[in-house]
């Protein structure tokens, strides 16, 4: 039409007003067809331009059908149109100057592109034109419409050529397709020209009157729109229709929303019903979607030229068949009992003192009896006959220091012939020791109450000003008992430990730090150890009486294993040198070695370095005895070069080629593998050379380009005897590796852990692993054990350890190993700089990608300018030789960064202080632009086709629920430590036998003075007596309601539970006021009314309230069920204690009475309470060794559940707080807080804007008090939180903490 050439917006007013007008009588019959387009032309004749010889309405036609030659418009499609609306806006707070004029620009060309998005309409024929419509401009900046509009016509102008007689084939060939072009059509009908589109329907439509007059089906449904890209690309065909013109066509059809022509004189309505009844065309439902991370960053893309594996699939390599010698004991308990008994003279162990000078040497004959008397005096002296204090199968913590390992050795035997399970930790300095609170979650989870330690450490611990041993941050309460000899009572002559053949029992815990911090217990059984024991011993050769110098850790590890396990199987002798000899002297272990003739010696790396930097100090030394140098570190890559140094140094001092022996351990699989002592001239193993840049991608690559960027891995000897060992892929399935592959090493062996203690969904991930062939299938029934180390096996089955998971840094999809960025920046010459080498890597979590992070201790007298010179040439090396970008470089003061109880870094803590800006760097240097790759994406102009309307209804469609919130899974299981604390009434009995003197509640008056306190065994004595009282004076039933009429205090915490010991439901009431009884005493009398209570527990007070004159002057005092005083009970016990048969049993009614004075009761199962507290104690983290307080009305809710039953499920201490009592003192709440210490404090809305009101004025005088407070949790009806909070807010200068 000759409209569709002009731009209505150019119109004048009283033309578009014409038109309006002339649309409106069209749609209501006052107009023909034909008048209607006789004076559409009228009107816009003047606005068109004409063309001598040309009709005007196909002038416009042609026009508007022919693009300009210089334009080359892009195909149509979702994808791209789904690219170009999710590019992503970008915010300030991502811009960086580097890249300001890059993002100008693309802003700037982005504001240039107008965005064309097809837009969900109204299906219409187009024979009816709205007064918008004719007033809106054609929309011509969708290129890809435009040619999409034309390719149609061109197609259809193509197929009227070739074949004109057959218009009835080649019209049902066009209309199937045209009907699956809806899309095109509704987009085409919304904004844009549709004077393509129109014609076409002209010409379809004419066709279809002269071949086919029969009506069309127009509830056939139309089929998706992915047909509108098939099109021909043909020249335009105006000039090839003639004698049809749109007139004539327009006065007899129109368009369905299926494109189908049907005849004009189908009525408006019917139209519309058709288009109400066809579903308009919606983007595609992933379009309503945006992800957050494609909107916001460029994703890197992976490199294709990175290297790939391209061997074969590893098999599982079997370590040679573990013998069974025939002197081997059936236990180590046992070949303790054989040496102690047979060889009792033989030196068993020797402790060296502070000089390096041997201090005392344990027998084989004392340790026995001294582990005798240990194991007797654990299992009958330290509590009664009918109650022992441990029990076979109970943990016990061993804390020893360093330097006294006979101590540690006598009770580390002495707890396994007490069938006790030790857990060595490291001793406690401080209660700030760097993870020492995951040492106390570990002694939590594992459940130890006892800790075993020698008189001397006793002393060091640090105490209290009462001489008390601090209570550790984050530890349970321990009970100490010193292990020295005069402590320990001899066995009498009739008991005789039990010593049976090692089991699947566990044996002991050893306690091992993840990448994260947390500390996690793993345990092995008496049979595993017993195992790796042989294993060690087949592997290394071992004979009895062999002399072994111990450098390591006795308490864990290589140097438990070794030093304590295994030697005592082999009756070994065992020179420990303890760490603070070898900071003093560290030859000193060398000079044992050749003092004693030792046959075999346990170092670390470190070890080798120290000696080979002192070995002028003395040169009369011999090291020709040594047959096995065992280096326990072998598993870092980097080892190569400490053993390669002692070798050229020691190697004239007699030291063999063939001795030194790296091994590879982890706390999980143990010994994963060792190199076998040589034969002496025979030839050493080869070394891998291998390419960084290749161990990066995972794959294993010989170097031959850059020797500064490559890594010679020494082997780590064979799989362990009687072991079998595969390489699976480190992340996702585990899928099992190629040979050329760098993974996970994994083991499948007796001699290994079994558990995470306490931790079974950690456990199944990493002791019950089953590798997968590429097709995803296991390749077979036998699991694996995850060792933590990455590497792989070489010729001759030879193993190789490249780094540990632990230390993994993966950066944008490469990986990089800490101790790799160490060695590196190690290289740079560091004397001058670093502090004793103490470099920490770790990486940190910066815009969706890891970024790795250095910090190293500067040397005291190092210059700044010496620093940023180090830390420059840092940079370029680390970026030269591994192709990664630091984010942050930071040197600390010496001495500052945490320490582990050896002295090294604790790489988790160090990482925590990054984190929390606690580190007080003297020199940092911050390199984001070098490792930041995926930047924000420009800011592009946002689309208006998808807002939160669009997003909300593709939730709806998708099936999402739109408004969800879910917490975190409670874990509960069958097991038995569930079915432990199903019953509350269990948990305090539990508690009362366990740690009785454990103070639970402690009650405060207005004063702030402790007017009362109670401790589990005081709870459950007291509840006892309520309980018998019950059952003598009130004569209930299992089920009685009874009504507990109690001011706040721990009275009623005690009724509660006397309560569900005699098998009654509690019903906690809120008491009368005593000056307004006629207001409140009916909502008692309404409770009991509709509870049935059958009796009331109460105080006398409150009895004689009950009986009052007053009283009767508002209820029906006669006719109060059974009062029962529990002011003075006596001394007596229940029959027996109820136990629920099930937990679906009711535990209480709770009823709460509305501001509307609506009566609300509901029942709490025994499974719900349980459920809740569980619930309550993993979200506010309260354990035996929290402090918290709680200012709450503890009559229904969770008032109630806080103040009454939360306490003796998680063990903490309460704090309770009558709200009533704030009447009279306004400070008394943060002064409880203030006092005690408190971190987390629970109070109502009204508490905190009666404290916030009231103490407004005298924020001055409190800024003298000191408020630890971490967590303040409100509870209670949300109307007036804001303002509260934000009061309270206000008001926060005065504290040192914050409110939540």
């Amino acid at each position: 039409m000759a409209d569709r050439g002009v731009d209505p917006s150019i119109l004048p007013k009283d033309v578009r007003d014409s038109l309006s007008e002339l649309d409106l009588e069209l749609s209501e019959g006052d107009v023909t067809q034909k008048g209607y387009e006789k004076k559409r032309a009228k009107l816009l004749a003047p606005y068109v331009p004409q063309t001598r010889g040309v009709d005007p309405t196909l002038q416009c036609e042609h026009r508007k059908q022919t693009p300009a030659p210089s334009s080359a418009p892009a195909p149509s499609s979702s994808s791209k149109y789904h690219r170009a609306r999710s590019g992503g806006a970008r915010d300030d707070r991502y811009r960086s100057d580097i890249h300001t004029e890059a993002v100008q620009a693309a802003l700037a060309k982005h504001k240039e592109m107008k965005m064309a998005l097809p837009m969900p309409t109204k299906r219409r024929s187009v024979f009816v034109h709205s007064a918008l419509e004719a007033c809106t401009p054609p929309d011509t900046s969708s290129a890809s419409e435009d040619e999409g509009s034309l390719r149609r016509q061109a197609a259809l102008a193509a197929a009227l050529t070739q074949s004109l007689q057959n218009t009835e084939s080649w019209i049902n060939k066009t209309v199937q397709g045209s009907s699956t072009s809806s899309s095109a059509s509704s987009t085409l009908s919304h904004g844009e020209g549709k004077t393509p589109h129109s014609s076409l329907a002209d010409i379809l439509a004419q066709a279809r009157i002269e071949n086919s007059p029969a009506p069309p089906d127009v509830t056939y449904p139309s089929s998706s729109s992915s047909d509108r890209t098939s099109h021909i690309d043909l020249p335009s065909f105006s000039g090839l229709v003639k004698g049809m013109t749109r007139d004539a066509s327009k006065s007899s059809i129109m368009d369905t929303a299926d494109g189908v022509p049907v005849n004009s004189r189908v009525s408006t309505k019917i139209q519309q019903l058709l288009n109400t009844l066809k579903r308009p065309k919606r983007p595609p439902l992933k379009e309503f979607f945006m992800d957050d991370f494609e909107e916001i960053v460029e994703v890197p893309q992976p490199d294709p030229n990175q290297p790939k594996p391209e061997g074969r699939q590893i098999v599982p390599v079997k370590g040679e068949p573990l013998g069974v010698a025939s002197n081997w004991p059936p236990s180590l308990e046992a070949a303790l009992q054989r040496w102690g008994t047979t060889q009792a003279k033989c030196p068993c162990l020797t402790a060296l003192d502070v000089t390096g000078k041997p201090l005392y040497t344990l027998t084989y004959g004392k340790l026995w009896s001294r582990s005798l008397k240990l194991a007797y005096t654990l299992l009958n002296k330290l509590g009664t006959k009918n109650e022992p204090v441990l029990k076979p199968g109970d943990r016990v913590a061993l804390v020893y220091p360093n330097s006294d390992p006979g101590m540690f050795l006598v009770a580390f035997y002495g707890c396994l012939l007490a069938e006790v399970i030790p857990v060595p930790i490291e001793v406690p300095l401080s209660r700030k020791d760097a993870g020492g609170q995951q040492i106390g979650f570990l002694l939590g989870s594992c459940g130890v109450a006892l800790a075993l330690t020698s008189e001397v450490c006793l002393k060091g611990l640090p105490k209290t000003q009462n001489g008390e041993i601090v209570q550790f941050k984050g530890w349970p309460r321990l009970k100490w008992v010193v292990t020295d000899s005069k402590y320990l009572t001899k066995p009498s002559k009739d008991w005789q430990p039990h010593i049976a053949d090692a089991t699947t029992d566990p044996g002991y815990i050893e306690y091992k730090s993840s990448k994260e911090g947390s500390v996690m217990g793993v345990s092995v059984s008496r049979i595993a150890m017993l195992t790796h024991c042989q294993a060690l011993t087949q592997a290394s050769s071992y004979t009895e009486g062999e002399t072994l110098v111990n450098v390591l850790d006795f308490k864990k590890d290589v140097g438990l294993w070794h030093g304590v396990l295994m030697s005592v199987m082999n009756k070994l002798h065992a020179v420990s040198v303890p760490y603070a000899v070898m900071k003093a002297c560290p030859l000193s272990w060398v000079q044992r070695v050749h003092t004693h003739k030792a046959k075999v010696a346990l170092v670390k790396c470190r070890d080798l370095h120290w000696a080979m930097m002192a070995h002028r100090e003395q040169r009369d030394i011999h090291l020709g005895s040594l047959r096995m140098l065992i280096v326990a570190d072998g598993a870092n890559p980097w080892s190569v070069s400490s053993c390669d140094a002692f070798l050229n140094v020691f190697q004239s001092h007699g030291l063999k080629p063939e001795v030194i022996c790296p091994c590879a351990t982890s706390p999980e699989a143990m010994t994963v593998a060792i190199r076998r002592p040589g034969v002496p001239g025979a030839p050493l193993p080869a070394r891998a050379i291998l390419s960084m840049s290749g161990l990066s991608f995972g794959v294993i690559r010989v170097n031959t380009e850059d020797k500064n960027s490559a890594l010679t891995v020494q082997d780590v000897g064979h799989v362990m005897p009687g072991a079998l060992m595969c390489i699976v892929k480190p992340e996702g399935s585990p899928q099992l590796c190629k040979t050329d592959e760098i993974g996970e090493i994994c083991v499948s062996s007796r001699a290994g852990g079994m558990t995470y203690y306490g931790l079974p969904g950690v456990t199944k991930n990493t002791f019950e692993v089953i590798p997968l062939n590429p097709a995803g299938v296991p390749i077979g029934e036998t699991s694996f054990v995850r060792s933590g180390l990455l590497g792989f096996v070489g010729p001759g089955s030879l193993v190789f350890v490249v780094g540990k998971m632990d230390g993994l840094l993966m950066v944008s999809g490469r990986r990089h190993n800490a101790d790799d960025i160490v060695a590196t920046a190690l290289a740079v010459e560091p004397v001058k700089t670093v502090y004793r080498g103490r470099i920490a890597v770790f990486s940190v979590t910066v815009f969706y990608d890891e970024r790795i992070v250095v910090v190293a201790e500067q040397r005291p007298d190092a210059s700044e300018e010496d620093s940023f010179q180090w830390m420059s040439r840092v940079l370029q090396a680390i970026d030269s030789i591994h192709q990664v970008g630091l984010y942050c470089l930071a040197l600390v003061p010496a001495n500052t960064l945490p320490k582990t109880p050896l002295g090294g870094i604790h790489l988790s803590q160090s990482k925590q202080h990054f984190l929390e800006g606690g580190l007080h760097p003297c020199n940092i240097l911050m390199c984001p632009h070098t490792c930041v790759t995926n930047l924000p994406k420009p800011r592009q102009k946002q689309p208006v086709g998808v807002g939160p309307a669009s997003i909300m209804v593709g939730n709806l469609v998708a099936g999402k629920r739109v408004a969800q919130a879910a917490g975190r899974d409670l874990g509960l299981t069958d097991d038995q430590e569930a079915k432990k604390y199903l019953f509350l009434s269990e948990v305090l009995q539990s508690r009362a036998q366990s740690e009785p003197e454990h103070i639970l509640f402690m009650l405060l008056n207005a004063k702030g003075v402790a007017v009362s306190t109670a401790s589990c065994l005081q709870l459950h004595k007291r509840a006892e007596r309520i309980a018998a009282a019950l059952t003598e004076k009130g004569n209930l039933n299992t089920g009685d309601n009874v009504v507990l009429l109690y001011p706040p205090g721990i009275e009623l915490i005690a009724s509660f539970y006397g309560c569900l010991y005699a098998g009654c439901i509690p019903v906690t009431v809120r008491p009368p006021h005593q000056q307004s009884l006629s207001a409140t005493l009916p909502t008692v009398r309404m409770i009991i009314d509709v509870s049935k209570a059958a009796c009331i527990l109460t105080t006398q007070i409150l009895m004689k309230t009950l009986k009052s004159k007053e009283a009767a002057a508002a209820v029906d005092v006669k006719t109060w069920p059974t009062i029962i005083d529990t002011d003075d009970l006596p001394r007596r016990r229940p029959p027996q204690i109820y136990k629920p048969p099930t937990a679906e049993m009711l535990a209480y009614l709770d009823f709460s009475v509305s501001t509307t004075g609506m009566l609300t009761g509901v029942k709490i199962s025994h499974a719900v309470v349980s459920a809740l507290c569980r619930s309550i104690k993993l979200q506010c983290e309260l354990y035996s060794t929290r402090q918290i307080a709680i200012c709450l009305d503890p009559y229904c809710g969770l008032g109630f559940v806080l103040w009454c039953l939360c306490s003796v499920y998680s063990g903490h201490q309460s704090i309770l707080i009558p709200p009533m009592e704030l009447e009279t003192n306004l400070s008394l709440w943060l002064s409880a807080v203030s006092q005690y210490k408190i971190r987390d404090t629970f109070c109502s809305y009204s508490v905190m804007e009666m404290c916030t009101k009231g103490l407004g004025t005298q924020t001055e005088a409190l800024k003298v008090q000191d408020l630890p407070l971490r967590v303040c949790r409100s509870g209670g009806s949300s109307s007036s939180r804001i303002s509260i909070n934000t009061e309270l807010r206000e008001h926060r200068a005065t504290f040192s903490g914050a409110a939540a």
